[in-house]
């Protein structure tokens, strides 16, 4: 099924469910609380009665109440039926009072109730009781009057029609279940339309999902709109975005791997295939020469697995560290790289959430950088300053400046690529990747790297990582 239909399937049995179960309570609430309300409304006309006799006053005598029909001819006088009620007086056993005729129930008209209420003259104390005939079934009550001046007894009889009641209630219930019905089916026609244009960006993804290739993924949904699915629509674009340009990563990858790896398999395969076995010294060359190359197609995989693995989530784990301790580490490291007047230009005493590790890894790379491109004996210094980048936020920089020959202005971004070489480079002295590896490591950290650089005069590689919230500032 469709996911339109499933939607609005599902929309449509929650609202019908919803419906039916207030309904249903409605109607159990409404029978369960009809006996109270009626019996409330006789009792409360009982009252009324006491109050009456004990209080009222004869309207032609102006005293007391001294004949028990007056009293019942007053009290039928004051009260007025409500909807589905009628009420009927009694004096000696006999019907001598009946309802106004705008009253709609006609007890008088029930020949059953009526013998009922003459036989229940014998009980002297008030009922009220459920009495059915064959017209209706009856909500009744018995009030017998008896005064100490009148022998004669009288019997105030109030009824409601039960059966007109309960029948009131089927109705506004039938009523509900055809609102609800039209609910329901309002509801239906909002939830094509609404569920249609909620599903639309899907479709639209769908449409643009079926157009890409392992080839072409330049396809884009057109955002329309500023509402929830708008931001969908601009999140899966950046989301193609990002898959395109992993995509041409990779396939400019394989491109450079399979050229960076051809050449030491074509050295190595030329040499032993030339190799005279039985010239012990040509032997020995060719070996001296394949466990090089080997060595570096080596070196160029596990560069190759840490690019790989600087998309991953945990390639960096930050951690407070003391920026101070960190550079004189990564001093002592260094010095085994080379020959150099290694030496601390600048420190921060500060602490900074960063993965020390990453830093150190990064850092050393351009320290051997800075070792293949300047000559013995000459200075290389590593620092650290707490800075404003390019004036705005404060950042933690690092550098390393040498005195080597420098790099060329036309090679100055392009040596942060994969396997991007400056002029001045040779291929035999590493993989190519160096650079690139520490890039990923500052951008990991949300930073950057940089570089000043003078042909000739020497390089300064800078790594800008910017500080964390409640960091110290410069």
């Amino acid at each position: 099924m469709p996911i339109r239909a499933q939607v609005i399937t599902g929309m449509i049995l929650l609202v019908a469910i919803a419906l039916a179960t207030a309904g249903t309570a409605m109607y159990v609430l409404e029978r369960h609380e009809l006996n109270d309300r009626l019996d409330d409304s006789l009792i409360r006309t009982v009252e009324e009665y006491r109050v009456l006799a004990e209080t009222g006053v004869d309207p032609q005598t102006k005293q007391g109440f001294q004949h028990a029909e007056d009293l019942l001819y007053t009290a039928m006088q004051r009260t007025v039926p409500a909807r589905y009620q009628g009420m009927l007086g009694l004096s000696a056993d006999q019907l001598q009072w009946t309802a106004p005729h705008s009253v709609t129930l006609r007890l008088e008209d029930d020949p059953e109730f009526l013998e009922w209420a003459k036989n229940s003259s014998t009980d002297a104390r008030v009922r009220i009781e459920n009495v059915s005939t064959q017209h209706s079934t009856y909500r009744a009550m018995v009030v017998p009057i008896q005064l100490a001046s009148d022998p004669k007894p009288a019997r105030f009889v109030l009824a409601y029609d039960y059966t007109s009641e309960v029948r009131h209630i089927n109705t506004q219930i039938m009523v509900f279940i055809a609102a609800g019905a039209m609910v329901v089916v309002l509801a239906s026609i909002a939830a094509w339309l609404i569920v249609g244009r909620m599903l639309e960006p899907i479709r639209r993804l769908r449409d643009t999902a079926r157009q890409i290739s392992e080839s072409d993924v330049s396809s884009r949904i057109e955002v329309t709109g500023h509402d929830e699915f708008a931001e969908l629509t601009v999140t899966t674009n950046e989301m193609l975005d990002r898959l395109e340009a992993a995509l041409q990563s990779q396939r400019q990858l394989l491109d450079d791997v399979g050229h960076e790896l051809r050449t030491p398999v074509t050295i190595i395969r030329g040499h032993l295939e030339l190799m005279d076995v039985h010239d012990a010294e040509d032997v020995a060359q060719t070996r001296e020469i394949s466990l090089d190359e080997l060595k570096r197609m080596s070196l160029l995989i596990n560069d190759l697995v840490t690019l790989a693995g600087a998309n991953q989530a945990d390639f960096v784990v930050s951690r407070p560290c003391e920026v101070g301790a960190l550079l004189d580490d990564i001093l002592d490291k260094a010095r085994g790289l080379g020959e150099r007047d290694w030496r601390i230009g600048h420190r921060a005493e500060a602490s900074v959430r960063l993965d020390a590790s990453r830093i150190t890894q990064a850092m050393l790379q351009l320290s051997a950088n800075a070792v293949k491109f300047s000559s013995p004996g000459s200075r290389i210094d590593l620092g650290s300053a707490l800075v404003h980048n390019d004036g705005s936020a404060p950042c933690l920089r690092l550098w390393v400046r040498d005195g080597g020959v420098g790099i060329a202005p036309d090679d100055l971004q392009r040596i942060f690529e994969r396997f991007g070489r400056g002029k001045n480079s040779e291929r035999a002295m590493g993989s190519g990747l160096g650079l690139n590896i520490v890039a990923a490591i500052a951008e990991s950290h949300g930073g950057k790297v940089w570089v000043d650089s003078t042909p000739g005069s020497g390089s300064t590689f800078y790594i800008d990582i910017p500080l964390a919230e409640g960091a110290p500032t410069p």
